[in-house]
Parts: C-alpha cells; sequence; structure tokens
C-alpha cells in the first residue's frame, strides 16, 4: 500500500484558547502606551505549541481499540509505522496477534482504581474511540451503556492524559448539539449524545491539543476480522467522498474507514487542532491516503 506521510514544511506556533489576559502596547523606545483586555475564549487557557504534528515512530495511544472504528484507527496507524499502545477491557486485544510496533494493554476507565500506573509513558497522542450502543443492547451487560462508557470512561481517560501529550483526538457523533431535534432525540432517549456532548466540552476546557470528530451513522463495518491486512483492505463502496463542516449539521451516513482515516491524518495536520468536525460521506472519490488531500479537505471547512 502506498504511504503518504507529507508533513507541512513550517512547524506553527500554536494558539489552542485563550482566557482573559493584559496586552501591553509599546513604542518603539519600550515606552508603554496602554493596556488592554483580550478575551478569545471562555472555555481554556492559553497555550502555546511550537508543533502538534505527530509523525510516524511516535507511541499513540488508542482507546476503544477493538471497537469498529478502532480496530481501522489501530490497524492504519501500525501500517503507517506509528508505535501503538491498543486499550482493551477484555480478551479481544489479543485477536491482533502478535504485531512489533503493537502493545495491547488490558486496560478499563470506567473506574479510576483499574487504571494501570505508566500508562501515558512516553505517549505523544490519544485517540478515542470508545462507544457503545445507543439503545439497550447485550453490549451495555456489564455497566458498559452510554454513561459509562461516554461520560465516566472517557471523562477519566481526559483528566489522565499529561499536558505534555501534543493531541487529543475524539471521536463523538453528529448530534450531540441538536438533541432535541429529530431524529436526533430518538436517538438520544438514553442519554447517548448527552454524555458524548459532555465529554466534549470537557476536553474542549482541559488545555489539551484536540480534535473532536462528529460523524454521521456509521457504515462498513465493524469487522469480524482482526488480522491487520485483511481490516487494510477495507472498502467503502461508491460513496468515497468526504464531507466536513465546523457545526453540527450533517446528516450523511459516513464510512468507519473515512472516520479512521481522519483520525490518523489529523495527527499530521495541525489546522485540525480545537476543531470540531462533522463528517459523511458522499458518491465520489475520496482523497484515500493522500495527506495534501485531506489537509485541503479540512482547510475548506466551513460552520
Amino acid at each position: 500500500m502506498e504511504r503518504h506521510t507529507q508533513i507541512p514544511s513550517e512547524s506553527r506556533f500554536l494558539i489552542q484558547k485563550m482566557s482573559l489576559s493584559n496586552v501591553r502596547l509599546s513604542n518603539k523606545s519600550g515606552r508603554s502606551i496602554c493596556r488592554t483586555t483580550a478575551r478569545l475564549s471562555s472555555h481554556a487557557r492559553l497555550r502555546v505549541e511550537a508543533s502538534a504534528l505527530v509523525e510516524p515512530g511516535s507511541l499513540v495511544l488508542v482507546a476503544g481499540a477493538t471497537g469498529g472504528v478502532g480496530q481501522l484507527v489501530t490497524a492504519k496507524l501500525i501500517e503507517r509505522g506509528y508505535n501503538v499502545r491498543a486499550l482493551s477491557r477484555g480478551s479481544k486485544g489479543g485477536m491482533f496477534g502478535s504485531v512489533p510496533n503493537l502493545e495491547v494493554v488490558k486496560a478499563d476507565f470506567r473506574t479510576e482504581a483499574t487504571i494501570p500506573s505508566g500508562l501515558m509513558d512516553g505517549v505523544d497522542a490519544v485517540c478515542c474511540c470508545t462507544g457503545t450502543t445507543a439503545f439497550p443492547s447485550s453490549r451495555w451487560q456489564g455497566d458498559n451503556g452510554p454513561r459509562e462508557t461516554d461520560l465516566i470512561a472517557t471523562s477519566n481517560l481526559i483528566k489522565k492524559t499529561p499536558q505534555n501529550v501534543k493531541r487529543f483526538i475524539y471521536v463523538t457523533s453528529a448530534g450531540v448539539e441538536r438533541q432535541t431535534q429529530l431524529p436526533w432525540v430518538i436517538l438520544n432517549a438514553f442519554g447517548v449524545l448527552k454524555y458524548k456532548r459532555e465529554s466534549e466540552i470537557l476536553l474542549e476546557g482541559s488545555g489539551l491539543n484536540y480534535t473532536i470528530f462528529r460523524p454521521g451513522r456509521l457504515t462498513d463495518g465493524p469487522y469480524t476480522s482482526y488480522d491487520l491486512n485483511t481490516l487494510l483492505k477495507a472498502t467503502a463502496g461508491d460513496r468515497k467522498a468526504v464531507e466536513v463542516a465546523l457545526t453540527d449539521r450533517f446528516s450523511s451516513e459516513t464510512s468507519r474507514i473515512s472516520v479512521a482515516e481522519a483520525v490518523v491524518q489529523s495527527l499530521l495536520i495541525e489546522s485540525t487542532v480545537g476543531k470540531k468536525i462533522a463528517m459523511g460521506n458522499v458518491q465520489g472519490e475520496g482523497p484515500g491516503s493522500d495527506t495534501q488531500k485531506w489537509q485541503a479537505i479540512f482547510q475548506a471547512a466551513k460552520a
């Protein structure tokens, strides 16, 4: 498979969020002219990073690595040359087999006491792909409903992520800001959108360099095979073109393959930092694994 790891030539200083701050204006002699106050955000404090790029060879922690999107994210990261620390609550993590740059760790973030010490050691980025069904199902067994998964576990993951981690990528859902509208009010009957949005808000105020993806109804998978080569061969039919927006306004179906690719590509695209990106698939050819095409898509996103 052809790899595309083209990286922007210039690293930019990134201002993720700025709280109330005083600015002093001076003339050429250094004499103070005036002071002014600027408020650019009510969410988080000022944070400046020399670079938010997470290049191949970096260590990426994937939460929800055995889920429908997480398994594809894990496979793509490994194929691109990243080191992956895949989190699994149970025995499914062993289904990936023996891969040199993959470490599977059993961890349950629903209870802080069960989180292994040193889990975040050396981590450069976190990709959170956790989730459960919106309506009661067998997946809810063992306290695995939306509140436990989308709020408690995700909140604990955010809180445990050190400030020196370069990126936190979080996959949520379309409809998180339309909970009272049809059809989202039905989907939110048991709180799945409410809890995802609460975790989004926590992440926005965390000071971390976040990117949030809000896909529509997921298609393509989940896949029963955890063989990495099989996962990488998965295709999305004719609806490969990707549409994005900076507001929660799409209802398009979204391929898990496209979501996973967006997550991986965003690690190399600094313009996605601090963004909540709605996405869906439409008829046409998509960007594939071409980083420059993904960068153009993200930069063209409008509210």
